[in-house]
């Protein structure tokens, strides 16, 4: 025997009294859960040397870089502040010790205020500094270029004149880059 549809009206009445389940949800996203935990972590045990290791020379400075690189970083089980371990070139110890006031105050700068009151100097073998120039000696390579003369600059003016103000100032800047080149 078929089953007959209801009406509208009963359809109706049948929802507003039958309870119905309630819709899943989805789990929450793990970062929610885990966030309080790795806050919790992080200052606790800091971040270590390796973020150390890849701003050092930021942190340092180039010259200092040159023959110093950060090793460890140790905290105390009493939640004091920790000891950085340096390793040095040979007789650059003693100038690393002299400035360790300072080296420690950068360190703080970048790590959080009060994260190392000690320096360890050990000395060794310093692994070379990646090549290329830092960003401070290619800022000032490119402010080294000297200017166009007169009448070049005037003539990549004068074909550029009807061009709209932005596109006119980029083909200034690409004919003035080409010019350098030819010479």
């Amino acid at each position: 025997m078929a089953r007959r549809l209801p009406s509208p009206e009963e359809a109706m009445r049948i929802l507003r009294e039958k309870r119905t389940r309630p819709q899943r949800r989805p789990p929450p996203p793990m970062g929610r859960s885990l966030r309080p935990l790795i806050k919790q972590l992080d200052e606790r045990f800091g971040s270590g040397p390796g973020a150390l290791q890849a701003r050092w020379r930021e942190i340092a400075g180039d010259r200092l870089a040159a023959f110093t690189e950060p090793v460890k970083l140790s905290k105390p089980r009493g939640g004091a502040a920790a000891a950085l371990e340096l390793r040095v070139q040979g007789p650059a110890a003693a100038l690393v010790q002299h400035q360790a006031p300072e080296i420690l105050a950068r360190v703080n700068l970048f790590l959080g205020p009060g994260s190392v009151d000690r320096l360890r100097i050990v000395q060794g073998p310093v692994k070379a500094a990646p090549a290329g120039p830092t960003p401070a000696q290619a800022a000032k390579a490119r402010r080294r270029t000297a200017p166009l003369d007169a009448g070049v600059e005037a003539r990549l003016a004068a074909e550029v004149s009807e061009a709209p103000p932005k596109l006119r100032e980029a083909l200034l800047r690409l004919g003035r880059a080409v010019e350098r080149k030819t010479d």
